[in-house]
Order: structure tokens, then sequence, then C-alpha cells
């Protein structure tokens, strides 16, 4: 049996899930976001933050949120597999988020510098500050109350001192009332 203590671990079966879901995950946003278009006029990149946003809203809500809710979406599961992918069950929660969202922060801006180089393809900034927020998000939703039911179900309960098994003796630090300094 695996023993979970401070700094205690997922079971590794599900934190290789996670990598290879992460991986996956990956790859497919890099397919969809770095793969050369063929298209006849490209706009002029964004590096001005906020202003697509701004000219999203001024088309219209049910458009600004269909076309922005894209960007959120994109690398929102990364707020989820990331942590999964590193597998700590007893971390603090701000650290964790702090964490997560830094490294989606970094793969959003890493994709928007190289789609500065592939033809058909135009940086944006605003898509890289709403992919760190769906991360966020992401996170938010999802971790705090997964890690909970996972340290739940990991846990050993607490009870009486566990024995050896083939002497049915209580380890000697235990045995001694006074314990050792």
């Amino acid at each position: 049996m695996q023993r979970h203590g401070p700094g205690g671990t997922v079971a590794p079966r599900l934190r290789a899930t996670g990598i290879l879901l992460l991986v996956v995950h990956l790859l497919i946003v890099c397919w969809l976001m770095l793969r050369p278009r063929t298209v006849p006029w490209v706009p002029a990149p964004n590096l001005e933050p906020l202003a697509s946003i701004h000219a999203e809203l001024a088309r219209g809500t049910w458009q600004a949120v269909w076309h922005l809710g894209g960007s959120v979406l994109l690398l929102a599961p990364l707020g989820v597999l990331l942590p999964l992918a590193g597998g700590r069950l007893n971390v603090s929660p701000l650290g964790s988020l702090a964490r997560t969202v830094f490294a989606g922060a970094m793969i959003a801006l890493a994709i928007e510098v190289l789609q500065s180089g592939v033809p058909g393809q135009v940086p944006d900034i605003d898509t890289a500050l709403l992919s760190t927020l769906g991360v966020a998000l992401a996170h938010l939703a999802v971790v705090p109350g997964a890690r909970s039911r996972l340290r739940r179900r990991y846990e050993h309960p607490r009870g009486a001192t566990p024995k050896i098994s083939r002497v049915g003796l209580a380890p000697q630090a235990d045995v001694f009332s006074g314990g050792r300094t």
C-alpha cells in the first residue's frame, strides 16, 4: 500500500493518465493554432491588451461570447491537467493556482510567439489573456474539490498504530510512551 505524507501524491496510474491527457491536449492545441492557413488576407497582429476584446464586444454580445469563449476554452483543460500531471495532493490552494496559471500563461504566450512565424496565423495578445483566464477558471472550478476527494480516498484511517504484519509488534518509537527527542 502506498503511503502519503505531507507531500503525498496521487496513484501513479492517475498521474500517468494526467500526463498522457496533457500531452494529447497540447498536441491538439498546437495543431489547431500553429498549422499554416491559406487565406487571401490577414489582419495585423494585435499587441495592445484588450483591444480585440473591446472590438468583439462592439460587434454584439452573442457574437462576442461566441468568439471570445473559444479563446477562454482553448487552454482551459490545462487548469485541471497540469495539477493532475503534477500529482501532488497536499499543496497550498493559492500556490497551486499560481503555478498553474503561470504555466498556462507561459504556454499561451509561447503559442502566440510561435504563431508569428506561421503563414495565415495572427498573434493576438488578447487570446493569450483569455486563455490564461480559462486556465484559472477551470482550476478554481475543479481542482480544490477534486483534491479534497482524492485526499479522503487515499488517506489512511487514523486510529490504532499499524503493526508489523508478521510479528504483531508496533514500531519501537510508539512502544515507549516518552518518545525520542
